[in-house]
């Protein structure tokens, strides 16, 4: 326990340099760890598909069809028009995270400085922007372009002088920017700390001078590990999740109001 807790702490991403810039750096344990959560992910769709069955559901159908339907429920009251794409999305987006988190209750960090990839803010901010693309890519499907430029130009808020709604468009701008900002930055910022978290204790218990002082490291360890990756881990890929949805919801802000005259 001694020797771990001498180990460098986890701020950084071990990078392989492709000779080209800063741009051609890849930090090859985030993509590690991506890959594996993808085949896991992929593993356990296949699996539930397979156990599929209509006659006789079993337990883990019944709490995959009640996840399904709260996802279901959640984009229809957001975005009714786009259930059919919102929900699959969401739930890929939410199991993906999910796996991702709990593979940190793997041993995989004694594999070459391997950390969950969701502890590299890359990754999370790749997933926070393909999210918002796809919500631009709805908005302007919902309003045409001309309406979706009019929906950030003098659009907003609704209900208030044309004045006041162009004195509002530099705050719609930065409120629309900052949103894969703040996305990937919650989920990336409380798996990091968390990682950094499970660092200290065993810096710190594992080197108390206490007869069978070796054992509080990996004991409060593990105990953090079930609440910070179990637990966290989960309520962060939930909110990720929901947050895509909200975000599709968003984009609809309006809308009716427009289109009711």
């Amino acid at each position: 326990m001694i020797v771990f807790a001498q180990e460098p702490a986890p701020v950084s991403h071990p990078t392989v340099d492709l000779g080209c810039g800063y741009w051609c750096t890849i930090n090859y344990d985030s993509v590690i760890s991506s890959f594996l959560a993808i085949a896991i992910t992929i593993a356990f769709a296949i699996f539930v598909a397979r156990q599929l069955d209509t006659t006789k559901p079993g337990r883990l159908q019944g709490i995959i069809e009640w996840l399904f339907g709260y996802v279901q429920r959640n984009a229809r009251e957001n975005a009714p028009d786009a259930t059919s794409f919102v929900v699959p999305l969401a739930a890929t987006i939410g199991i993906y995270i999910l796996v991702a988190n709990w593979l940190d209750f793997l041993p995989i960090t004694l594999i070459a400085n391997l950390h969950p990839a969701n502890t590299d803010l890359n990754q999370t901010l790749a997933m926070a922007i393909v999210v918002f693309v796809l919500v631009q890519w709805y908005n302007i499907r919902l309003r045409g372009w001309n309406g979706y430029f009019t929906y950030f130009v003098g659009g907003r808020p609704h209900g208030m002088s044309l004045p006041w709604r162009i004195g509002f468009i530099p705050l719609n701008l930065i409120e629309e920017i900052v949103k894969p900002v703040t996305l990937s930055m919650r989920l990336f910022g409380n798996l990091f700390a968390g990682l950094l978290m499970g660092y200290v204790i065993v810096l710190i218990l594992g080197n108390i001078p206490l007869v069978g002082s070796w054992l509080l490291g990996p004991i409060f360890l593990a105990l953090w590990k079930l609440f910070d990756v179990g637990f966290i881990g989960l309520i962060q890929a939930l909110i990720f999740m929901l947050l895509t949805i909200i975000y599709f919801g968003l984009a609809r802000e309006g809308f009716e109001a427009e289109h009711a005259h």
